[in-house]
């Protein structure tokens, strides 16, 4: 009998595993929002079949493309390589292993066959036995899209959907929506669509054209796109509730929030979030020679390295040139190990010149007599978080100093604009200004017709929570306008794999450092790429470090004899053979071995054995030791579709 589980020493509790247990082993799949296959498309890079990898990561993500790039990567942080030791050849113990680069794989199979691959009309060879074909230019792409969903659900009739905003969440429901029957029709304040990823990520980490790729694809399926729109200026808030059978709203956070402290309103002082929003439109922003920008997350960074690149280009277009080095300093409330922003950003930082000034928080910032920014008051921060982990920030008002500058640019979070809510958005209701009280399942609000998507649903979070978001805004929608139900159908297949092969030494390849210009590189072109991408042999190598976790060793109690090969052959101590009286005999495991023994199970002479999954490599070792055939190789995978009841 196999037990899966974590054993302590004393082996007395396990963990019996529960139906459906196989889908959660591959823990990258289950951590990401959309649920993409990581695990599928880092095992077919490992392969050298790169086309299929593109179609399993682009399928259930429109922005493929631009994760690959730029996402926050929880499938990384959930990813079971990053939890077992790696051993040294001699087989002593290194070091906690490090996950699998899954956004850079991502990255690399996009940049050859997706939607920055090639010019816009060249087609990809037929991929066989996936999809009919994988192209280069939107119209084609769109039409595979279509083909894929084709018969899972009874599309609708073509019914209008209005969605404010174009940033990941509203184009991923555009996406959805025209996917699903329906006319979408997307209204953009900006000149040009995709919200923050235009406007408010720095090119050098996600280029321009890039995005306007993506965004084609969306337009083939059918989205229509107005920008230079604003909701509560050009169109009401009530004429598209009017004239739209429904309306998702999925402005984002897009607004710089104060803090307000004394002299914080009046010039050399910015919103974050607005001076990315005046460098990527071309907008004249006047800084000064010493700037300080104040947050400690990754938009805090953007902002300070954008900042550094403008001082060393001539970027006539978007800041005032001055003579000098303009010298940049970030404060924010937490020290260097407990800030938000990315350990990759901070590092990348420090190499740009930028100065942390870390566990101090703003008092005020001091002016002139002509009113002018020349310096800013902090006071040391004894704690950031209470201990539930509530932001509750405690300070050393005695602890003061002040840093001279003399521009301040503020990013310490941001808030949406709802004020188009007040023409024909009353029965809206909000829980505190700003903020609609939302239906976390449903995504619908307090009025007929209206639903969320985005930062408006569930708060800032990841690019990938948005693309999510407004996939499951596209879904109830759906619902709301055809009466017809979609249900969630979760398709999983078991195949048992008796030529199973692991690459030579793969348990102790070492994660791939990721490739990128030099700092110097860096500072001559604002827009110049920061991080390389993977080359065909560094993204193979780095693939085969997976362990395939949809892969597990199954054992047929009936043919095991005891001898303990599997256990003494595991390299990672992951199995135990042991009498089921060592174990806790009550609860789930009394039922497991009542059902697999009779009432009358005799639990001195029986015994278990008990796996560790987390320590699990997928070597296949035990398969190769046991002389009874008792145990083999399986492959369990998963999606899920959306079918009409």
């Amino acid at each position: 009998m196999e037990l899966a589980g974590r054993f302590a020493e004393a082996l007395i509790q396990v963990e019996v595993p529960k139906n459906g247990h196989h889908k959660g082993l591959i823990s990258c799949q289950v951590a990401c929002p959309v649920h993409t296959d990581a695990r599928g498309y880092v095992r077919a890079i490992a392969n050298g079949d790169f086309e299929q990898a593109y179609l399993i990561a682009r399928g259930p993500n429109p922005f493929a493309s631009i994760c690959g790039r730029i996402c926050g990567a929880p499938c990384e942080l959930s990813c079971r390589r990053g939890k077992i030791p790696r051993t040294d050849d001699d087989g002593s113990f290194v070091a906690i292993d490090r996950p699998i680069a899954i956004r850079a794989l991502k990255r690399f199979v996009c940049e050859s066959y997706g939607a920055e691959a090639r010019p816009a009309g060249q087609l990809l060879e037929a991929v066989r036995g996936y999809l009919p074909s994988v192209a280069g230019d939107a119209e084609e792409m769109a039409f595979l899209l279509r083909a894929a969903v084709q018969g899972t659900f009874i599309p609708a009739k073509g019914e209008r959907v209005a969605v404010i905003g174009s940033g990941p969440a509203g184009l991923s429901a555009a996406h959805d929506l025209a996917l699903l029957g329906l006319k979408p029709v997307v209204f953009e304040m900006e000149p040009l669509a995709a919200g923050m990823l235009g406007v408010g990520v720095p090119e050098y980490r996600l280029p321009r054209e890039l995005i306007r790729r993506e965004v084609s694809v969306i337009e083939a399926l059918g989205a229509e796109i107005r920008c230079h729109t604003k909701i509560g200026r050009d169109v009401s808030f009530q004429s598209l509730r009017e004239d739209f059978s429904a309306v998702i709203i999925a402005v984002g956070a897009k607004r710089s929030r104060a803090l307000g402290f004394p002299g914080e309103q009046g010039p050399g002082v910015f919103g974050g979030v607005d001076f990315l929003r005046s460098v990527a439109l071309g907008e004249s922003l006047a800084l000064g020679s010493d700037v300080i920008v104040i947050g400690g997350g990754n938009v805090a960074y953007d902002v300070a390295r954008t900042v550094v690149r403008q001082a060393a280009y001539d970027a006539a277009r978007t800041a005032a040139r001055l003579p000098g080095t303009r010298r940049v300093r970030l404060v924010s409330l937490e020290t260097l190990e407990e800030m938000p922003a990315d350990t990759l950003e901070i590092l990348e930082g420090d190499e740009e010149g930028i100065e942390r000034v870390s566990g101090w928080g703003p008092v005020a910032i001091r002016r002139g007599d002509r009113g002018n920014v020349m310096g800013l008051e902090i006071q040391r921060c004894l704690r950031v978080y209470d201990e539930q982990r509530r932001f509750s920030p405690q300070f050393d008002e005695e602890n003061r100093q002040a840093l001279d500058c003399d521009t301040v640019l503020i990013a310490a979070g941001q808030a949406p604009d709802l004020s188009f809510l007040e023409e024909g958005g009353a029965d809206v209701e909000q829980f505190r200004p700003g903020w609609p009280k939302v239906d976390p399942t449903t995504l619908r609000t307090s009025a007929k017709g209206v639903f969320v998507a985005g930062d408006l649903a569930h708060g800032t979070r990841l690019l990938i929570d948005a693309v999510a978001s407004g996939k499951n805004a596209a879904r109830s929608v759906y619902q709301y306008v055809t009466g017809r139900t979609l249900h969630p159908e979760t398709l999983m297949s078991f195949v048992r794999l008796d030529r199973y092969k692991r690459e030579r030494g793969f348990e102790r390849i070492p994660r791939v450092e990721l490739p990128s210009l030099k700092p110097d590189e860096r500072l001559r072109n604002p827009k110049a790429l920061v991080e390389k991408c993977l080359g065909k042999e560094e993204a193979m190598r780095e693939a085969s470090r997976c362990l395939d976790c949809g892969v597990t060793p199954v054992f047929d109690g009936s043919r095991c004899i005891l001898c303990g090969g599997c256990a003494d052959v595991c390299p990672t101590l992951c199995l135990k053979i042991v009498p089921l009286s060592s174990l806790n005999q009550t609860g789930d495991l009394a039922d497991l071995v009542e059902s697999q023994l009779g009432e009358s199970a005799d639990w001195e002479t029986n015994s278990a054995i008990l796996k560790d999954e987390d320590r699990c490599i997928r070597c296949a070792l035990c398969v190769d030791r046991c002389p009874a055939d008792a145990i083999a190789m399986e492959r369990v995978s998963f999606r899920t579709e959306w079918r009409t009841a």
